[in-house]
């Protein structure tokens, strides 16, 4: 008999939990609706186009009923930017045309980032070729399945030959930080790192 949670790999089905959890953690680790209101926007930069073009590297937390915690990411951002672009971002476009000036709003700083794939690829960043997001809903953090999708995650990078790994985090979200450092990452030093701080770890 199988005890709950699990992890396991992502399933095409997972897909409306994983939108759902993206929302409710795009925040400094908190919900996001009040800030972004269109439900399908912060999934389709953050979650969606990772599930979509690397589901070999997604997994998710089930309770028995649904995901509740996903991470996902990929093997080499340089290539993943290309996907992005050419692949992924041709099927947002309608629906979130590129701006034609500052963004004035969360929502179009969002959208900003959206069409600027290529600010995933930080040259000092070049040792730790894999990324990742990770996202846990609330009453599953704290127990221990942090950990337990990370050795997921890290296991196939280990598989695919992937050397290590880093991630962007704001660094108000000081629980995350606080994860992050209990599973081994560390800060890399970045010349421009914009309102993000870069950790990095091998996959060993």
């Amino acid at each position: 008999m199988t005890t709950y949670p699990i992890v396991r790999p992502y399933r095409p089905e997972d897909r409306a939990a994983l939108y759902d959890i993206c929302v409710r953690t795009a925040h400094e680790g908190g919900d996001s609706r009040h800030i972004y209101p269109d439900p399908d926007l912060m999934p389709s930069i953050f979650a969606a186009p990772y599930a979509e073009l690397e589901p070999e590297l997604t997994f998710v937390l089930d309770d028995g009923q649904r995901a509740v915690g996903y991470i996902l990411g990929t093997a080499d951002t340089v290539a993943f930017v290309k996907r992005y672009r050419d692949s992924w971002l041709p099927t947002l476009v309608e629906r979130y045309p590129a701006l034609t000036g500052p963004p004035r709003t969360p929502s179009e700083a969002m959208i900003a980032l959206m069409h600027n794939p290529e600010r995933m690829v930080v040259p000092e960043l070049a040792a730790y070729p894999a990324h990742l997001h990770i996202d846990l809903l609330p009453d599953f953090q704290r127990q221990g399945h942090g950990r337990t999708l990370m050795d997921a995650f890290l296991g196939a990078l280990r598989r695919a030959g992937v050397p290590a790994v880093h991630l962007g985090m704001v660094p108000t979200n000081t629980a995350a930080r606080a994860f992050y450092d209990r599973v081994g990452f560390h800060e890399i030093p970045v010349t421009d790192p914009g309102p993000v701080t870069y950790l990095g770890r091998t996959t060993e």
